[in-house]
């Protein structure tokens, strides 16, 4: 696949959504609620989905329940759109056994996030994602987000990386713009944006698209800033960026977690979103309407 507007190559799509995980009101995983919300995000204009990310409340899911969210979202959606896989822990061993079953369970790629805690140096690092894209064949997204891992993919690591065939991709959650650009020059990584925000400012400057929280809740609108600068209507797309700016601000930097105003906003639509798992606590009343009302003042604009 590839983007005609940016000319840059689009391995699993260009409005990628990190879906949540569904769990019923017990806390176990709702995998008919995993399937619904999955065909809904696709119908309405996501051309990819990556489980099982941190929006997916990866640390407190099992294996397990990582590979039958695969397998049960592959069989509502088909082969209509690339699913990608989270993968990452902070341990390399685990990290491989996750990908090599995400290959099993019918992933089309695995997205792997910088060990977290351990802070590895870069020789480490970069040794930490070839032993992984080594271990299976599945295409590699690097997933850098230094203010959750503690530790920054550095771009002259990131350019080492992309010499390995099956490193394909990067989810920037960076906040390294020119960091980002060098890359970008240096390399064929496919770069989605992985902060709202970003999703024009980064595709203005030669990204492929994004991976999106906030896509739980209005898929068509982020998609539509990506199909308006492809038509070559900037102050639209730039608009629509500006319009989606204060939901995305209330869902991402408003002191709760964006899987946890996702759900929260999903559940008062009645789409499938379910409790939050410890250590995470749901969002409380007020919270909630707050996020409705601007849910609701953003798809009525």
């Amino acid at each position: 696949m590839t983007n005609a507007a940016n000319d840059s190559p689009s391995p699993f799509g260009r409005a990628l959504c990190a879906m949540i995980t569904p769990f019923t009101e017990s806390g176990s995983l709702d995998l008919d609620g995993a399937q619904l919300l999955a065909v809904r995000l696709v119908s309405e204009g996501c051309d990819g989905l990556v489980l099982s990310g941190t929006t997916g409340e990866s640390p407190t899911t099992s294996d397990a329940e990582k590979a039958a969210l695969v397998t049960a979202v592959r069989e509502a959606v088909g082969d209509r759109v690339p699913l990608v896989s989270g993968v990452g822990t902070f341990d390399t061993r685990h990290t491989v056994e996750l990908a090599l079953q995400a290959e099993k369970a019918g992933a089309d790629g695995v997205l792997v996030v910088s060990p977290y805690y351990s802070r590895p140096p870069q020789d480490a690092l970069e040794a930490h994602f070839r032993e992984v894209a080594d271990a299976s064949g599945l295409p590699v997204v690097l997933y850098d987000i230094p203010g959750r891992t503690g530790t920054r993919i550095e771009p002259e690591t990131m350019i080492r990386l992309a010499e390995h065939p099956r490193i394909v991709a990067v989810k920037d959650c960076s906040y390294d713009f020119l960091g980002t650009q060098k890359v970008l020059a240096r390399t064929d990584l496919a770069y989605y944006a992985g902060c709202d925000e970003h999703i024009l400012a980064l595709y203005a400057v030669g990204a492929t698209g994004y991976v999106s929280t906030v896509a739980n809740v209005v898929p068509a609108q982020l998609r539509a800033i990506l199909d308006a600068f492809e038509a070559g209507d900037t102050p639209v797309s730039a608009r629509l960026q500006q319009r989606a700016t204060p939901l995305i601000e209330l869902m991402m930097a408003a002191g709760l977690p964006g899987t946890v105003t996702v759900k929260a906003l999903l559940n008062s639509l009645g789409l499938p979103g379910g409790s939050v798992r410890a250590p995470l606590r749901p969002a409380g009343r007020e919270a909630a309407r707050e996020l409705l009302a601007a849910y609701e003042e953003f798809v009525a604009a």
